[in-house]
């Protein structure tokens, strides 16, 4: 086939590494691309938020399937431009997309469909936030309506900072606070084409800067798949995501089709495990980052068969994906200065011995080449990759690797995936 991938981070990269790794030979070009996604596919110079420039480009290229990456082009409406011209597009049209464009479509979405998650209150000013806070209590949970790329969130007991946090968003529209929720989180992919879903393998990211889940909220420092500790709780992995799948996937699916806008690709669900059972934190419409490179890799199916199938309408004739038995783990190799304001223009250098590691592959986040080498031209650059038999070694194989990249100033967390391996 010949696929279009739309975005520049390590999640499309992870996309095309795993078309690249099936059996079938595809023509895989992506918009914009970075300099890792260069090796692997062809490079195409687009603007991936213009609906017709993007339907130009795969008609006059015959592109079989247009896979888009980030949220950005889904809320601009390219899937539907796509579709129109009837070109395979995984992803939602830009009714659908307010999944994740607006957090208050959502929770209604999530209402009406019957969906456990927890209280939240529309703001519009500030006199509504304390007013939400005073019903809702501590810890305050204030999260930007609209699209904030990760970071719109501010969980906090700190009612001040969160006041802060609201005064830096109010302008930009509505917030909406929420009941804090406590407990372990689960990402959770699905992929849809508006009747049915098939659910992925879960996986576990982390948010925070630092160790220990200290510091700022980020768009994703490490992950890892599968979560073993599924199974003393719901008695398997399986049993968990037939739960969600049933209680959450499916409902969502079935409600946005009634109201006339179809979901059609990935749908994410974040998901937090409660005294009182399963609750859903947020939606996304695509794949999620970091997590994709972690579920990616285990993914025993060729994936251009499951997008092909969701784009075209026809998942029911696929069975449920396949996972190995291997586990994955990756670690995040940041800019100084990220997430508040990272140092970008800086050499990346080792990334040839890293990739000799065993079972390491790197995921390319913000990177371009120059006449002088790699640079980092972002706070996220990079996303180290171990796939092993147990988290032990691929905790080892990860950090052995990202010992020998060298960027200055560059930050990680050491603990990613540390409590599973332990057994914890």
């Amino acid at each position: 086939m010949k696929i279009l991938v739309l975005g520049s981070g390590a999640r499309e990269h992870a996309i095309i590494l795993a078309l690249r790794s099936e059996a079938t030979e595809h023509e895989v070009f992506a918009a914009p691309g970075n300099a890792g996604i260069g090796q692997d596919a062809q490079l195409v110079a687009l603007d991936v938020n213009d609906p017709a420039a993007v339907t130009i480009f795969a008609n006059e290229y015959n592109i079989d399937l247009v896979v888009i990456g980030p949220e950005a082009p889904l809320v601009a409406g390219v899937a539907d431009a796509v579709r129109e011209r009837g070109i395979p597009v995984f992803g939602p049209g830009k009714a659908a997309a307010q999944l994740e464009g607006s957090k208050a479509y959502a929770k209604r979405i999530m209402d009406a469909a019957g969906v456990p998650t927890g209280r939240a209150v529309r703001a519009t000013n500030r006199a509504e936030v304390e007013a939400a806070f005073d019903a809702l209590g501590a810890p305050y949970v204030v999260k930007a309506d609209g699209l904030a790329a990760g970071k719109g969130v501010i969980v906090t007991s700190d009612r001040s900072a969160a006041l802060a946090h609201a005064d830096d968003y109010l302008p930009s529209g509505p917030l909406l606070v929420e009941e804090f929720l406590a407990g372990p989180e689960v990402s959770l992919f699905f992929l849809s084409d508006g009747d049915h879903v098939l659910p992925l393998s879960p996986a576990q990211d982390y948010k925070r800067l630092l160790d220990g889940d200290e510091g700022p909220n980020t768009g994703g420092m490490g992950a890892y798949s599968p979560l073993p500790w599924l199974d003393g709780k719901f008695g398997s992995e399986r049993e968990f995501v037939d739960l969600v799948t049933r209680e959450v996937a499916e409902p969502v699916i079935r409600q946005m089709d009634a109201e006339g806008t179809p979901f059609i690709g990935l749908l994410y669900a974040g998901l937090i495990l409660t005294d009182t059972g399963v609750k859903v934190i947020e939606f996304n419409a695509r794949f999620g980052d970091p997590e994709t490179q972690v579920v990616l890799p285990r993914l025993v199916d060729p994936l251009s068969e499951l997008l092909l199938a969701a784009a075209s309408g026809h998942l029911e004739d696929l069975p449920r994906p396949a996972f190995a038995d291997d586990v994955a783990v990756a670690v995040v190799l940041a800019s100084e200065g990220y997430p508040a304001a990272p140092i970008t223009g800086r050499a990346i250098t080792g990334l040839r011995e890293a990739a000799t590691a065993d079972g390491v592959h790197i995921a390319h986040a913000a990177t371009a080449e120059t006449d002088g080498g790699l640079v980092a031209t972002g706070g996220r650059v990079l996303n180290v990759v171990a796939v092993a038999t147990t988290f032990a070694q691929a905790r080892e194989h990860v950090y052995r690797a990202l010992g020998k990249i060298r960027l200055d100033g560059g930050q990680h967390r050491t603990d990613i995936a540390a409590r599973v391996a332990e057994g914890l």
